[in-house]
């Protein structure tokens, strides 16, 4: 998408102006990123079909793209494009729109494309047996080697037994628990504070008393030993002393499910948002009110929760 090539040069100018836009409003980086790709995409459709302006710029054009893009192949995997894909691609669109409006270079009605069937983003939830096996693991160390001191691969599992905590026992999103800081960990009430959650709103998550204990023994024991000279309020830090991203927390959940030496979870694409649908299925089988669980996980709907009640059905037609 990004080396489609955009001639207008009032399209040039409003990519880019979007790009910037995203960025003071405050959106992630790889938001800011992906985003202005999408659009590049949208504007050499309009292009392509002899629009070069922004006036020309309209509802009908826009869906009939989006329309096309449903049906386009996945070249990396074959079938169509992910509901993932697809639902990204809206979000740019609708925040397109948005920064046209409230930069006044276009007012145009409210857009409303079909909304994709969020089911099929769920592909993989772990059993509560392969969760166990996971928080077993991490309880685990690895056998002692002579590259890796002791302390370190006892700090290592204290910290993979946190983010199993923050993003199975809390739902945590991926953003929301590498955004964590110190201070967002109520010890006392036993809650998380969830200061960076999706669309900016805010909510405090419970953490069950086993839980609390795993985020205190990592905190005051393990996270000390990884800061050397370094400081920062981060929560989960890398061996650096600096602040986990996400791709690292994701090597430590992998490297997790292959000490499992369990097949069956290792054959599964699991990656942290798996650990946030999984507690949200087993809270439901358990008897708790779709309400609570949609508060729980941060959901401005209680639609976006349905999809587990629909999972357990197919688990147990």
């Amino acid at each position: 998408m990004k080396h489609l090539p955009l001639n207008s040069s009032a399209y040039k100018y409003i990519e880019q102006s979007f790009k910037q836009w995203l960025d003071i409003i405050g959106f992630a980086p790889s938001s800011v990123y992906q985003m202005p790709n999408s659009i590049r995409e949208l504007l050499h459709y309009f292009e392509q079909h002899g629009k070069t302006q922004i006036k020309d710029i309209d509802n009908k054009t826009i869906k009939q793209y989006y329309n096309e893009l449903k049906t386009r192949p996945n070249l990396r995997r074959g079938g169509g494009l992910s509901t993932s894909y697809l639902q990204k691609h809206q979000q740019a669109i609708y925040n397109f729109l948005k920064y046209l409006r409230q930069s006044g270079r276009l007012i145009i009605p409210k857009l409303y494309l079909p909304k994709e069937n969020e089911e099929d983003t769920i592909t993989t939830v772990l059993t509560q047996e392969e969760i166990h096996q996971l928080y077993k693991t991490a309880n685990t160390y690895n056998e002692p080697s002579s590259n890796v001191p002791v302390w370190q691969n006892e700090a290592i599992a204290m910290r993979d037994l946190a983010i199993l905590t923050i993003f199975y026992a809390c739902g945590l999103r991926r953003n929301e628990g590498v955004q964590l800081d110190i201070s967002d960990i109520l010890f006392d009430k036993k809650l998380i504070y969830v200061r960076n959650g999706k669309n900016y709103k805010e909510r405090y998550v419970p953490v069950n008393a086993k839980g609390i204990n795993y985020l205190q023994n990592y905190l005051f024991d393990t996270r000390p030993l990884f800061l050397r000279t370094n400081k920062t309020e981060a929560f989960l830090v890398s061996k650096q002393g600096k602040r986990m991203n996400g791709q690292t927390i994701l090597l430590r959940l992998k490297i997790l499910i292959q000490r499992t030496e369990n097949p069956g979870l290792q054959e599964k694409e699991t990656g942290l948002h798996t650990l946030r649908h999984s507690i949200a299925t087993h809270l439901l089988a358990s008897g708790m009110k779709l309400e609570s669980i949609s508060k729980f996980l941060g959901h401005s709907s209680l639609e976006s929760t349905q999809i587990y009640t629909h999972l357990i059905e197919k688990e147990n037609p």
